[in-house]
């Protein structure tokens, strides 16, 4: 039994056995000398695992007792934090190195942190979920104020520690409350437990503390409020890592959560989730409108967009799921493209973040600019391309529940936040001509907008696939 166990959790030992192992090589070889085969090395191991999960059979199972799920939500999961992450880690090099930044503990963080949202997206247990969730968040207090000698950065992750500890706690009190009432941490159990679909009061104010909880870890409002600083004061890779990953796992955790613990009292959560999806939509469109920072732009472009992805996710339905999966899947390979575009912004070898800083951008480098505009047109939702579609299928699932309201809310909400992303190109083609940025763009950086780019054009035809995925993941999710 134990052996098969580890069968089944032997991506994440995988992780876990080299990120420790990797630790003790640096600290023992040479340390920041041995910081570029670190990064190669963890990019190399979330790339290989990622493929493995991809490709190998998507039999549902658990282990040790069902605290860990093995199934095709997980892995779908899995593969965009894995796929994500190890972007991110590759696209950060450059930008570490001009920084003095290049230590070897940042790849061993992201590898731990992306082995705790592996751990989330699999739990089956409440105590299973905690630990993956404090292993992710641990490592990205850390990263966070990875530049020690910034005030800024150093505030970014002294505010995200604390108001992360805030809603860890709160997380923490709802598990209690839901294990006292239901007798039982296992999401199985607790499902049992809920009478004809109606949750008793114990019950409904632990959901009511989970979702609080969760909402914090996927900055939807109103508990979106560390996310602007931390985004902006964070070291850029740092901020599209949290624009990436992180986004995934703690949305495909709430996922889990309603539907594998809660999901025979749809009503209950239903109504919170849609609340957290109407505000963070209008929220995110209307508070970036003001934004003349990139990075704080792109934090409440994050809120907007995670409203969306709770829309099909408040549907209650097979389809919701399915939607919220490939929203997900490419919201982060949009902003994969934009923040390899922003790691590049910099003029006599400072970065800068002011959008105005791109006016008559299009002039100087006019395929960057047009790659990052077909971006902002596809994070607008702006059709035919791949980001219209991903909201099209939330707007769908949202329209075919019932939750007709939300889907015009939604609609309302997009139509707003598109002025702030074409506001970027309006700059980029018509703005006033400022100094040239300087930034001289590395291989993969390019690699990485412009791979972006032509997903987000020829992704229209057949999304590649990933809507047949999506709903043989989703179909899991309910067996």
């Amino acid at each position: 039994m134990i052996s098969m166990d580890i069968n089944i959790v032997l991506p994440e030992i995988t992780l876990a056995v080299f990120a420790m192992a990797a630790l003790m090589v640096a600290v023992y070889g040479g340390k920041d000398r041995l910081a570029g085969l670190m990064f190669w090395s963890t990019s190399g191991i979330m790339g290989l695992l990622g493929l493995w999960l991809a490709f190998s059979e998507p039999v549902i199972s658990s282990a040790f007792n069902g605290s860990f799920i093995n199934d095709g939500y997980a892995r779908f999961a899995k593969v965009i934090i894995l796929f994500g992450s190890a972007s991110m880690l590759l696209l950060s090099q450059d930008y570490l190195e001009k920084n003095k930044l290049f230590k070897f503990e940042f790849p061993i963080l992201i590898a731990l942190a992306a082995l705790g949202m592996m751990l989330m997206v699999s739990a089956g247990d409440l105590m299973a979920l905690y630990m993956g969730l404090e292993l992710q968040s641990l490592a990205l207090y850390v990263v966070a104020s990875f530049r020690r000698d910034s005030i800024r950065s150093t505030e970014a992750g002294l505010k995200y520690f604390v108001l992360g500890a805030l809603s860890s706690g709160l997380l923490l009190y709802g598990a209690s409350l839901v294990y006292g009432f239901s007798g039982t941490t296992n999401f199985a159990g607790i499902s049992e437990t809920i009478n004809d679909g109606n949750l008793g009061l114990g019950m409904l104010f632990g959901l009511v503390f989970l979702s609080v909880g969760m909402a914090f870890k996927v900055s939807a409002a109103p508990f979106h409020m560390w996310t602007p600083d931390v985004y902006e004061g964070s070291p850029t890779p740092v901020t599209g890592f949290f624009a990436t990953a992180p986004k995934v796992a703690a949305a495909c955790l709430f996922g889990r959560v309603v539907h594998d613990a809660f999901g025979a009292a749809i009503s209950d959560w239903q109504q919170i989730i849609a609340f957290l999806s109407f505000v963070s939509m209008f929220l995110g469109a209307i508070a970036a409108i003001g934004q003349t920072n990139i990075k704080r732009l792109m934090a409440y472009s994050s809120i907007a967009h995670m409203g969306f992805a709770l829309l099909g996710l408040s549907s209650g339905t097979q389809e919701g799921v399915q939607a919220l999966l490939i929203y997900m899947a490419i919201y982060v390979t949009m902003n994969v493209g934009v923040f390899a575009f922003i790691l590049n912004m910099e003029r006599d070898g400072q970065p800068i973040t002011d959008i105005r800083s791109l006016g008559l951008y299009s002039r100087v480098e006019p395929l960057r600019a047009a790659a990052l505009a077909v971006l902002m047109f596809s994070l607008a939702g702006i059709p035919p391309l791949v980001g219209f579609f991903g909201k099209l299928y939330v707007l769908k699932a949202a329209i075919n529940a019932g939750m007709t309201w939300l889907a015009i809310s939604a609609v309302v909400a997009s139509v707003i936040g598109a002025f702030y992303y074409l506001r970027i190109i309006y700059f980029m083609y018509f703005g006033e001509e400022v100094e040239k940025m300087s930034g001289k763009m590395p291989f993969l950086h390019k690699f990485a907008l412009y791979g972006a780019t032509l997903i987000m054009l020829f992704g229209a035809i057949n999304l590649f696939g990933i809507e047949s995925v999506a709903a043989d993941a989703a179909v899991s999710l309910f067996k």
